[in-house]
């Protein structure tokens, strides 16, 4: 019966901590807050200092730092080692750099502040190492993984990794008494080494055939098995020569990063990765002493407060002195200023060593704490408060005295494929963008596309509105594009108007507006797609393309109708009014019965 008790004890702790994320997640990405804020909060919430569901949260990090080696697992995956090798000056150069940098400045404040010189040293190199699995993640979730921006951000974050082992060295070397340190510095290089090279073979010599093997075996589980033991197997590894275990999932990750395997791989990890990462963040909400904080509010707010800004400005100064762009540079400040996991490692580092006391110990901690819970508020406070950045138009020409006989507003995916007829007949196109990567983009196949919106009526002037005989309108952008037409109606009148529209209500809205032409912007490929699948399904290509017709026809009589007698009436004219379709074979008229029972009756249709 105790065993029994202790299992359900054991369940509902599980429960517990599943309901906080699923509660407090989709709460605090509704208020703009980010999911590493909701985790941090939930966790406090449920921990010692909440409603004390949980008084250990140390287990539950130890356990839940898996999370973090599995993020960085996936992120190798995706960084080829010619990838991380073209990176190596921003890993070595620019990370060490703020390295240095920012624990200079932070060992000065810790020592103005009364500290000793080691330990202002210890204290500022662990808020110096930035939590990777908030970064990370606040990444992954804006999309900025892969861009050049997240990529510099990523280096610093592998570079900090590295230097967890040169520092624990350093406060080995450190402490009060360090007899026989010249031998253990040694060992641990020594092991370090061991420990790369060894998870380097395996990934290079072994895991594919064991793939290979496994995957002839048509076991799904065991494959996912196989993906678990490799990601633990070398964090574990890397553990025991003293690196971080997310730098050996890493590491796993970039030798399986051309594996045929590679997407499998990903998938077989993602769940467990979700779920420990989530688990990673609600563990150090727990660890968030409140009865320090309590006592010692004015120490840790104030250090929250001048290590961040100093770090911060630091990490500003490294990036415009090496070259970064001023909005890149404000980016990387917000994002990095921060303590992150390692801190943990290092301040206990201390603690074994001499140099810091429980109570320092506590408090350098709790910074550490509120720093990564303040980072998503500050990433979102950056976007509300600061203008938008001006886009850089090195290597892109701004559009001024164009001409053409057709001016076409935007070249993404639409306007790419709109042009090629124009082009193909020899017709003079004035091209212009917002996007500065598509321009510089489309440059290396041979388009010539200049900078300008669109919505300015000076731009238009300049790109050559003026004596345009048509204005193609290719915005992926409802509201710029209405925009766009009001403007070319008023001042251009002598260009017909084409646009591309969103959907049905964008459509009625641009004819009401007097457009030319106005084409939904998936309605023709989806038209081509349901005429294929007829031809799939047994109908003869003429009776394909005679359903596809009425489908077009149909459509066409509901947007008349709704342009003239609103969309009440259309809907009931089109429902009492059944046409009386040419006798076609059976697949076909399934085909066509199909789209007459589920034709859009709303304003939103596409």
């Amino acid at each position: 019966m105790a065993v029994e008790a202790a299992g359900n004890e054991q369940l509902v702790r599980v429960v517990v901590l599943l309901a906080a994320g699923v509660v407090a997640v989709p709460l605090f990405k509704r208020l703009g807050l980010g999911s590493v804020l909701g985790y941090l909060a939930a966790g406090l919430a449920i921990g010692p200092f909440g409603l004390g569901l949980f008084v250990d949260a140390q287990t539950i990090l130890h356990v839940a730092e898996l999370g973090v080696v599995m993020f960085l697992f996936v992120i190798g995956l995706e960084m080829q080692p010619k990838r991380l090798w073209s990176l190596r000056r921003e890993i070595f150069g620019l990370g060490l750099a703020q390295v240095v940098a920012c624990g200079a400045l932070l060992t000065g404040v810790g020592m103005l502040a009364g500290l000793s010189a080691p330990v202002a040293f210890v204290a500022a190199m662990g808020f110096v190492m930035t939590s990777t699995a908030t970064v990370m993640l606040i990444l992954d979730e804006r999309g900025e993984t892969a861009t050049s921006r997240g990529q510099r951000v990523v280096s610093i974050l592998l570079l900090e990794d590295l230097a967890i082992v040169p520092l624990l060295a350093i406060v080995a070397f450190l402490a009060p008494a360090h007899a026989d340190v010249d031998s253990s510095i040694w060992r641990a290089l020594l092991l370090a080494l061991v420990a790369v090279g060894s998870v380097t073979i395996a990934g290079r010599w072994l895991l594919n055939p064991m793939f290979r093997l496994l995957a002839a075996a048509r076991a799904r589980e065991v494959m996912t098995a196989a993906a678990l033991l490799v990601v633990l197997g070398a964090a574990l590894l890397m553990q025991f020569g003293g690196l971080s275990m997310a730098m050996g999932a890493f590491l796993a990750g970039v030798m399986l990063s051309e594996s045929s395997f590679r997407h499998q791989l990903e998938a077989d990890i993602e769940p467990f990765r979700g779920i420990l990462l989530g688990l990673f963040f609600l563990s150090v909400g727990m660890s968030l002493d409140l009865t320090v904080f309590a006592s010692h509010w004015p120490q840790v707010l104030g250090g929250v407060v001048v290590f961040m800004l100093v770090k911060a400005a630091g990490i500003y100064v490294v990036a415009r002195a090496l070259g970064a762009p001023h909005g890149d540079a404000l980016h990387r400040m917000v994002l990095m200023a921060q303590g992150g996991e390692f801190a943990f490692v290092l301040y206990s580092a201390g603690v074994s060593a001499g140099l810091l006391d429980g109570p320092m110990n506590a408090v350098l901690t709790a910074i550490v704490i509120l720093s990564m819970a303040l980072t998503p508020l500050a990433v979102g406070a950056l976007r509300w408060m600061l203008p938008r950045g001006a886009a850089s138009l090195e290597g892109v020409d701004r559009a001024d005295g164009l001409t053409g006989s057709v001016l076409m507003i935007g070249f993404g995916r639409f306007g790419q494929v709109a042009s090629q007829a124009l082009l193909a007949r020899g017709v003079d196109v004035a091209i212009i963008d917002s996007d500065t990567e598509m321009i510089q983009s489309a440059d290396g196949f041979g388009f010539k596309v200049y900078y300008g919106d669109g919505t300015r009526l000076d731009v238009l002037h300049a790109s050559g509105a003026a004596t345009a005989e048509a204005i193609a309108v290719c915005v992926d952008d409802k509201a710029a594009a209405l925009k766009i037409v009001e403007l070319v109606k008023h001042s251009f009148p002598q260009a017909r108007l084409l646009v591309r529209s969103f959907d049905r209500e964008h459509a009625l809205k641009l004819i009401a507006a007097g457009v030319d032409y106005q084409v939904r912007e998936t309605f023709e490929s989806a038209s081509a797609f349901g005429e294929a699948a007829l031809r799939a399904l047994g109908a003869t290509p003429d009776e394909a393309a005679q359903v596809a017709a009425e489908v077009r026809r149909r459509d066409d009589e509901r947007l008349q109708l709704q342009i003239t007698g609103g969309l009440r009436a259309g809907v009931g004219m089109m429902l009492s009014n059944r046409m009386k379709p040419t006798p076609l074979t059976k697949p076909a008229r399934a085909g066509l019965a199909l789209n007459e029972e589920t034709a859009s009756v709303t304003a939103n249709a596409p």
